[in-house]
């Protein structure tokens, strides 16, 4: 088998031409964004029922079929945004160390409130999740504006996420 090393050098490169790259880390930090999802539906899932059917809710609470879709929605946008942030020169590494952490918190969420049972817990670390958020906003502003508005749609769902996480402490 013949094995022309021009090409395939040219190739290489071509795969590493800052537009592939470009896509490469979107599709990675997406990736990393769902597979954090992944994590805490797998988690949601197995330990769910019956405890989270026997809680008393309150009369605002979504039905089940919403958090599927809005979440998707809030990763791709959270993984957009960072990647609106790495093709940026003026990034830092501090933003993405944020960002990760925020992301495992999110993770820990379904860990304390579904498998744990631990609802005061749970709310303490959405309060977390929030500081956080706002702490990627404010560092996102300055270096890309879109990208901190991308973060607010999950700023709103998480102090709704609050607000439901709360009342269910409350009643329970």
């Amino acid at each position: 088998m013949y094995v022309d090393i021009n090409k395939f050098s040219l190739y290489l490169q071509k795969m590493s031409s800052t537009k592939s790259k470009k896509f490469i880390f979107l599709g990675l930090f997406t990736f990393l964004a769902f597979f954090m999802s992944w994590w805490g539906g797998y988690i949601t899932s197995y330990y769910k029922e019956p405890w989270y059917s026997e809680l008393i809710k309150p009369s605002f609470n979504p039905p089940d079929w919403i958090f599927g879709p809005v979440w998707i929605i809030l990763y791709l946008s959270m993984g957009f945004a960072i990647w609106l942030i790495w093709l940026n020169p003026k990034k830092t590494q501090k933003i993405f160390t944020i960002f990760f952490i925020q992301l495992i918190i999110n993770a820990s969420w379904s860990v304390a409130f579904f498998a744990l049972h631990q609802i005061l817990v749970s709310l303490i670390i959405i309060v977390l999740i929030i500081i956080f958020v706002i702490w990627l906003i404010k560092l996102y502003y300055p270096i890309n504006k879109f990208s901190a508005l991308l973060m607010f749609p999950y700023l709103a769902w998480l102090g709704f996420a609050f607000l439901l996480n709360y009342s269910i402490f409350v009643l329970n």
